[in-house]
């Protein structure tokens, strides 16, 4: 059996935590799939920003289980433009 250290038994536990807050918000499990699946490339020897990750994603967490929230936003940052006009 595969012994998880205790930062990655928060992971885990934050992400099923979101799975089951995400269920019923339309359009929010593949993005909550997405944003773990992509910071799953970060190497374990980063524990500072994985602690980070931890602490923004409890502090969304608490968002997406609020009553009012209807579904998860998205920040697309926009594409930088070359030519320097705006």
């Amino acid at each position: 059996m595969i012994r998880h250290s205790n930062l990655q038994k928060q992971v885990l536990s934050l992400y099923k935590q979101f799975l089951r807050a995400g269920k019923d918000k339309p359009g929010s499990l593949p993005q909550i799939q997405h944003e773990f699946r992509k910071n799953a490339k970060i190497p374990r020897t980063d524990v500072m920003r994985i602690e980070y990750l931890v602490r923004r994603g409890r502090r969304q967490l608490e968002q997406l289980k609020d009553v009012n929230t209807k579904q998860l936003g998205v920040f697309i940052r926009p594409p930088s433009n070359p030519s320097g006009s705006a």
